[in-house]
């Protein structure tokens, strides 16, 4: 029965490895819009007016909320992981 756990702590280890290569490339892309952001002039832009320049804010605030979501999704995700590997600790400390 510990092998197994130790396989389910290890798969998940490595699930875990996966999602945060993820959230880092989400970051480093919402790092990158923000610098964008930030080395726009602030006289007379040219994004085609105001509703371009909308366009651009809000693809910048969509890539931080969906960086945000994916560590709140994260967090989440080891938070249940590690409920499971808790349970069946305590199974194995009762028997």
């Amino acid at each position: 029965m510990e092998q197994k756990i130790t396989e389910i702590i290890v798969h998940m280890s490595h699930s875990h490895q996966q999602m945060a290569r993820v959230m880092d490339a989400e970051r480093q892309v919402a790092v990158r819009m923000a610098q964008i952001v930030h080395a726009i002039p602030d006289q007379e832009p040219a994004f085609e007016g105001t509703s371009g320049l909308l366009a651009n804010t809000g693809r910048v605030n969509k890539s931080v909320i969906s960086y945000l979501n994916a560590i709140a999704d994260l967090q989440e995700a080891m938070a249940e992981n590690l409920g499971y590997v808790v349970k069946e600790m305590r199974g194995l400390d009762e028997e």
